[in-house]
């Protein structure tokens, strides 16, 4: 086995997952590190700001639209005005189901929107397909 393949294998992608909502921030960071993920937390628009201003780019943000401080489609614009984030996947998981939310957050950059309640299994098959589509590889489920 290569240098590479153990490297690859090794890998744990980095998500910051956003959600005011600690039973559904719970369950989320359950389910991620469950699936081999590293969960950065932030509760609010403010703690993912001060994440944002490491500089450090994560693999991809799981992302709610109803948030204290500042609201997603907020960070969606500041992500994508920062050239070390710009092609950083964004995940919409927000209440917010109506079409004009929906549009809104993918016109912004996000470049998936699930509602809540969510499918677990759904959840994780799109993270992965953002994921693969990033790196250039498959990550099925």
């Amino acid at each position: 086995m290569s240098l590479s393949n153990q490297k690859e294998q090794s890998y744990h992608p980095v998500i910051v997952r956003v959600d005011d909502d600690e039973h559904v921030s719970y369950l989320l960071d359950f389910l991620l590190e469950r699936n081999g993920y590293i969960v950065i937390k932030a509760n609010d628009g403010q703690e993912f700001i001060d994440i944002f201003n490491t500089g450090l780019a994560p693999d991809l943000v799981l992302l709610d639209v109803m948030l204290p401080y500042m609201d997603g489609f907020e960070l969606i614009k500041i992500i994508r005005s920062n050239p070390l984030w710009d092609d950083t996947p964004i995940l919409v998981l927000s209440g917010c189901e109506n079409e004009k939310d929906i549009v809104r957050g993918l016109n912004e950059g996000a470049n998936d929107y699930m509602t809540k309640p969510f499918q677990p299994l759904e959840l994780i098959a799109r993270i992965k397909r953002l994921l693969g589509s990033h790196y250039g590889t498959d990550q099925s489920v």
